[in-house]
């Protein structure tokens, strides 16, 4: 099995492993070519797949053709590039568009109709256009309060009056707004330190979910995150959520449905989300979780959203590895992340 002379975005061993398990998430970032057929598929092409011996791999489209090559009439791979294209466009007319934009007026744009343009914007960023320009403008306006202009961040981020940006806000972070605006000011936090087999470990936690679990962590740690927090150690209605959280860490992956209370950019949540959706005994690389965010040449961007997630375990960000398979980086420690990867893969 050969690859092109043109350099892959990809490790060659991860893009044929990503062929073999047809991931979706690597369309549109190679080509797989067949010999016997003279055609090249996406990745996640359905068809069955040919012998070793039959395929090459390619970068693009074009390098695929360059060879000789002619696009799978199955999974049709030149589609896949100009939708790919396509929400690219969109996602920078919606990015610099002073209002919101309709969805017949942003698909006219890129050339498709309304219905099937919506289908493909939300197969390739997990969400609706409508979705992304709401998530667009309030992590905008969310950056803006630093500037301690908290009417001028609002407007300028698209909304017509604050308190339509105050009820998304609480819809998305959970927590009021003036809770990341302002040190957690209003909000109460409830934690404790609980042992573990791994050591110490902090649980905090609003009345809408975890909020922060970390390994070697104090209440010191804590006040420096929410300074003007109430923050409540234990307390018998706590204890509960503390089992389960300790009953996840020694158990990775069998607690699912314990709330979360997380905040971030539009991006980091979403990376966010497709960790909690890799199983217990995987993992992923980083180009792989910012492809499946929707941004495949994000992939910095995904590593930095993986290490500013303040929510250890539930939030599985010890799942991600480097594209040669070594380890990589962890918060608490490479040890940690070893004794957790072991635990779920049953080792």
């Amino acid at each position: 099995m050969t690859t092109t002379a043109d350099t892959l975005p990809v490790d060659r061993a991860e893009a044929l492993d990503a062929f073999e398990r047809r991931d979706r998430a690597y369309d549109g970032r190679f080509v797989v070519c067949v010999t016997t057929t003279q055609i090249y598929c996406r990745p996640s092409c359905p068809a069955r797949r040919p012998r070793p011996e039959n395929v090459r791999l390619a970068a693009s489209n074009l390098a695929a053709e360059a060879m000789g090559f002619r696009p799978c009439l199955r999974c049709k791979p030149d589609e896949a590039a100009r939708d790919s294209q396509a929400v690219e466009q969109a996602i920078a007319l919606i990015r610099n568009a002073g209002e919101r934009l309709a969805l017949a007026d942003l698909a006219a744009a890129v050339g498709y109709s309304p219905d099937h343009f919506s289908r493909v914007f939300s197969r390739t960023t997990g969400m609706t256009p409508a979705a992304y320009g709401r998530a667009l403008r309030l992590e905008k306006a969310q950056e803006a309060l630093g500037s301690g202009d908290v009417t001028g961040a609002i407007n300028e981020a698209g909304y017509g009056a604050a308190s339509r940006f105050y009820e998304k806000a609480k819809e998305r972070m959970g927590m009021a707004p003036s809770a990341w605006a302002d040190g957690g000011k209003g909000v109460t936090i409830r934690w404790a330190v609980a042992e573990t087999s791994l050591g110490p470990m902090l649980a905090a936690a609003t009345d809408k979910g975890v909020c922060r679990l970390s390994f070697d962590e104090g209440e010191a740690d804590l006040r420096a995150r929410f300074p003007k927090a109430d923050l409540v150690e234990g307390g018998a209605g706590f204890a509960d959520l503390i089992a389960r959280v300790v009953a996840a860490v020694e158990q990775p992956g069998a607690a699912t449905d314990i709330p979360l209370d997380v905040q971030g950019t539009a991006f980091q949540e979403r990376i966010w989300a497709e960790l909690r959706k890799i199983p217990a005994g995987e993992t992923r690389t980083y180009a792989q979780l910012a492809a499946a965010a929707g941004n495949p040449k994000a992939v910095r961007a995904a590593g930095s959203a993986n290490g500013a997630n303040n929510v250890a375990v539930l939030i599985p960000c010890h799942r991600v590895i480097r594209s040669d398979g070594s380890i990589g980086g962890y918060a608490y420690g490479e040890a940690i992340k070893r004794e957790l990867l072991k635990r779920e893969s049953g080792g």
